[in-house]
């Protein structure tokens, strides 16, 4: 092998470690936004360079585990639900970074439609749901109903309780079918939810972050807290139980997500046949034409 190839290789090892090192330092500029008296006392920083190897480890075996779901013909739902800037977005995009979208993908619903509104409630999340071979994240899920929508009066007392009645039926269902089913409720404190909201107000680039909803969530903190016990209280299964993750330390809570994940589906090295590169297949009378100049996009760095 030649030192210009071994100097690409190199180059394409840093250019994939770089995608993770841009998401992180984008992290810490917001830190570093807000006045210290926001930031939690006394927190214990996990060191960088422990949670980059340990989040490349990971993601490395988050690849093994998506070749095994595709070879096994597995169906895997995974739910994230938790409370505004709990950590929920930032922990899907490490699990989704190194994997194939068509077999990992993320469904984040907008709003019902009014016609979704006067459908069987959990109908606008089946479509969506992985065949054989799939891994599909819900950014927010059915629960939807058992938070927001209850707290801000999007939905009646009678719907709420049809909702808590029906739940646990629909995924004892889902996982009767053959769905490996696993939901993660991120937790945060007063405090860290307050933190994180003043960074995004600050930072010009994440206030499109900040919806009204989110805002008002601060209002109804106490309301979404009994939202929450009750939720999980009545809708904590043993064929569908929750798992809390704690998130006030985000690459923590990353790690310890992604780990878990790993340890909810027994996977193994799946069998591959060696690859082999054919040769490029040259032909006397091709001919390339060359490309107008005014085509080309202004090389401006």
């Amino acid at each position: 092998m030649s030192p210009h190839t071994i100097d690409r290789i190199k180059d394409e090892i840093v250019d994939s470690f770089d995608e993770e090192l841009e998401l992180q330092l984008e992290d810490d500029r917001l830190d570093d936004l807000v006045a210290e008296e926001f930031s939690g006392p006394g927190e214990r920083r996990l060191d960088r360079r422990v949670y980059f190897r340990e989040l490349f480890r990971l993601q490395h075996e988050l690849v093994r585990l998506q070749d095994w779901v595709q070879y096994r013909k597995l169906k895997v739902v995974v739910l994230f639900e938790g409370r505004d800037s709990a950590g929920k977005g930032g922990a899907i995009k490490r699990v989704t970074q190194r994997l194939n979208p068509r077999v990992c993908r993320v469904v984040a619903l907008p709003a019902p439609t009014e016609r979704e509104r006067n459908q069987w409630y959990f109908q606008r999340y089946v479509p969506h749901l992985p065949t054989a071979g799939e891994m599909v994240l819900f950014d927010r899920s059915w629960y939807n109903r058992a938070g927001v929508e209850r707290v801000m009066g999007f939905c009646t007392p009678d719907e709420l309780e049809e909702f808590f009645r029906s739940v646990p039926d629909f995924e004892h269902m889902l996982v009767r079918s053959g769905i490996v089913l696993i939901k993660y409720w991120f937790s945060i404190t007063d405090e860290e939810q307050e933190f994180r909201f003043r960074m995004r107000i600050e930072d010009p680039l994440k206030q499109w972050k900040l919806s009204p909803m989110d805002l008002e969530s601060r209002v109804h903190w106490e309301d979404y807290t009994r939202a929450k016990e009750e939720m999980l209280e009545r809708t904590h299964t043993p064929h569908a139980p929750w798992w809390v993750v704690q998130a006030v330390d985000k690459k923590r809570a990353r790690l310890n997500m992604i780990s878990h994940l790993l340890g909810q589906i027994p996977y193994e090295e799946v069998p591959k046949p060696e690859i082999v590169l054919p040769g490029r297949v040259r032909n006397p009378d091709y001919l390339r034409h060359p490309v107008p100049p005014e085509m080309y996009v202004p090389e401006v760095y």
